[in-house]
Order: structure tokens, then C-alpha cells, then sequence
């Protein structure tokens, strides 16, 4: 007999968040998150995403033994404003047992329900820079700080519950050694000059922090047009400010302004920590900050996080300028291979934006869709 518990207090939360650790142990490409941090992303108190989403965390129970979990979303900003009548579901792991799934999923079901909500879509977090998609290749590749691991049979759960691909995802690498410099160098002085821009380098954070507003607000249009584009909000432009800026190298971080002193382009790189995640094993001490501080100096291999054009320069070159700083830094650093993170199939523009590196698929993942009518 399967049961279903609201995660509604600390302890049912914890046990929430350390599930995978028990599903996923001594599984070579799983990365797992960190445990306090985690439990801070479902902290109503501490996320501004809860200021305009709502959630309620569920685990399932089998033989008094946890065989599953799944959170229930709804964004309220994408019901309202957009107007879609959808409930979403992620941190979802389970054993492969289609009943647990089935049980966890008739919960999402039922809070959608209560919203008159019209479909389920999933899995996916409460905004655009949370994790997303089910992994549906690429299984035999370690996994990032930023993206979910799942086994095959998360796919066939869902597909025999009825789900449908609403989204896709393709994450591509290319190895350092592929980047051309005749693609961007020459190009790279033309566009500046033509248009009178300029690129801005770091190596300190507290340096950056007057530029992130800037770049939240230059995110929200630049992305605006994807259909799956929720805008992050000034609270929630404040919360990430805090929580990863500093985590981030400075001099991975690039900035591109006009004469006028406009951010125009950003671009966010980070170097992978999926190594130091494992050894960390969800706790920062008493040795995990050693290891990703450790892979955040010496790591050669560097993640494509973020990286956002305004709209009016979206076709005139301005990557250019981009690669140009990296391959500085990069070559410096005696980076080795550049990975890029999620990006949706339909998004032409960024798949065009790296064609000259030959860049490999070598992971997809989906979300899928069900009616609730």
C-alpha cells in the first residue's frame, strides 16, 4: 500500500530533500545538491520565488519506507499575467514503481484542481533559473549543479501515464581546443567600433554588484519571447544577487555596454563543480567547501550559464565580442572543455549563436504535459 504525506514540517522537509541521497547513492553521474541549500529554496521565509508562486512538498511512503517525492507548484505570474491555467510539478524522484508515481502525480492533480487550473507540466521549479526537464538521453554523462539526474524509467512513467513532450532541451559541449579565433577576433573590433561598444572584465565580485540589476532587467527582455518565459522578479533579482554572485568567478562574468552606458549583453560561465558536489555529498563541511572552492579555482572544465542579448543587437554580431573575452580568459586559465547548459530546441538563435565550435548534443531532457479537464 502506497501513502502520501504533506512534507509540512522541517523534519518531513529534510527527509524531502535527502530521498535522492538514498535512491541515487554511489551512482556515478548523479550530483547532489547541497542539503542546506536545498531546504533554503523551500524555505516560504527565505525564497522570494513564494512571494508569487505557492507549493506543497509530498513524499510517498511504501512499507514505512520513503519510495518517493514530488513538489506541486503554481506560479502565479504565469497564470495571471500569461494566462496559462497550468500547475507544475518538479523535485520529483521515485523508485520505479509507475503506482508511486501515479500516487505522487494525483496529488499534483488534486492542488491544480483546487485552483481550477487546466493542465499539469512538469518537471520544472518556480522560475526560469531553476532546475528543468526529465532526462530522456544521455545517461552515462555526470550530471551539473544546475540540472536533474534521473533514471531511464522516469520517461516511461510518465509516457504511460499519458504525458505528452510540451518542451525540449539540448544540452552541447565542444571542447576548448575546437574555438577558431578567425570567427570572432576580426569581428570582435568591427562591431565595437561600428557601434560604439566596449566590454567590461572583473576580478573581484563586490565590482559587479552596481552592474546586476542591469543584467536581471537586460534577462528579462532578451528572453522574453520564449514561450516558456516567466520574469524573474526585484525580489527575486535581490535573492540570487546573494546567492550566487560571489559563488561565481569574477572574471567569468562579462558584461558588453554601449557609449551610453547601457548593458547591451552578459554572458554568466561557471566552472563545474559536479566533481566537488559529489565529494561534498550534500554538506559543506567539514571538507565540501574545500572541494568546490578547490574546483572553483583549478576546474577545466566551464559551464555556459546564462547568457543574454538585447533584443536590438540580437543579430548584429555582438557573440563576437563575447568569445572574444572568454577565449582570453579561458586560454589563460587552460580551460579544456566549455559545456552548455539546457537550452530550449526551438531556440534558433543560441543554436545558431555556437555553430562554428561543432558543438556535440550529448544530453536532452523534456517536460511534459497532461490535462487535468
Amino acid at each position: 500500500m502506497i501513502t502520501i504525506i504533506e512534507a509540512n514540517s522541517p523534519k518531513l522537509l529534510k527527509a524531502f530533500v535527502q530521498f535522492p541521497f538514498t535512491l541515487y547513492k554511489n551512482h556515478p553521474y548523479w550530483v547532489p545538491p547541497l542539503i542546506n541549500d536545498e531546504l533554503e529554496t523551500f524555505d516560504k521565509n527565505k525564497n522570494p520565488a513564494f512571494a508569487t508562486a505557492e507549493a506543497t512538498f509530498y513524499l510517498a511512503y511504501k512499507n514505512n519506507k520513503i519510495v518517493g517525492r514530488i513538489a506541486a507548484i503554481i506560479n502565479w505570474n504565469e497564470v495571471n499575467d500569461q494566462q496559462k491555467k497550468k500547475v507544475r510539478f518538479g523535485w520529483w524522484d521515485v523508485i520505479d514503481d509507475i503506482e508511486v508515481t501515479k500516487a505522487l502525480l494525483e496529488k499534483v492533480y488534486e492542488f491544480g484542481r483546487q485552483h481550477n487550473l487546466e493542465y499539469v507540466e512538469g518537471p520544472m521549479g518556480f522560475s526560469n533559473l531553476d532546475k528543468v526537464g526529465v532526462m530522456t538521453e544521455g545517461f552515462d554523462e555526470i550530471g551539473s549543479m544546475i540540472t536533474w539526474y534521473n533514471f531511464p524509467y522516469y520517461k516511461e512513467h510518465l509516457e504511460q501515464l499519458g504525458y505528452v513532450k510540451e518542451k525540449e532541451y539540448l544540452e552541447n559541449r565542444f571542447p576548448f581546443s575546437n574555438v577558431k579565433t578567425e570567427f570572432f577576433i576580426k569581428a570582435n573590433e568591427l562591431i565595437s567600433k561600428r557601434y560604439e561598444l566596449r566590454s567590461i572584465n572583473f576580478t573581484k565580485s563586490k565590482d559587479i554588484m552596481p552592474y546586476v540589476d542591469k543584467m536581471f532587467n537586460l534577462f528579462n527582455s532578451s528572453y522574453a519571447n520564449l514561450s516558456s518565459f516567466v520574469a524573474i522578479t526585484d525580489v527575486q533579482k535581490e535573492y540570487f544577487k546573494k546567492k550566487y554572485i560571489s559563488f561565481i568567478n569574477p572574471e567569468y562574468i562579462k558584461f558588453i555596454m554601449d557609449k551610453d552606458d547601457n548593458m547591451i549583453a552578459f554572458s554568466i560561465v561557471m566552472p563545474s563543480f559536479s566533481e566537488a558536489l559529489q565529494k561534498a555529498n550534500g554538506k559543506l563541511f567539514p571538507f565540501g567547501f574545500y572541494h568546490l572552492l578547490k574546483a572553483k579555482k583549478e576546474s577545466k572544465d566551464v559551464l555556459f550559464y546564462l547568457i543574454g542579448i538585447d533584443p536590438e543587437y540580437q543579430s548584429k554580431g555582438v557573440t563576437a565580442m563575447i568569445f572574444n573575452e572568454y577565449y582570453k580568459t579561458f586560454k589563460s586559465k587552460g580551460i579544456q572543455n566549455c559545456i552548455r547548459t539546457p537550452e530550449l530546441e526551438d531556440n534558433l538563435a543560441i543554436h545558431n549563436m555556437w555553430k562554428h565550435f561543432n558543438p556535440e548534443t550529448f544530453r536532452r531532457r523534456k517536460t511534459y504535459s497532461k490535462k487535468l479537464i
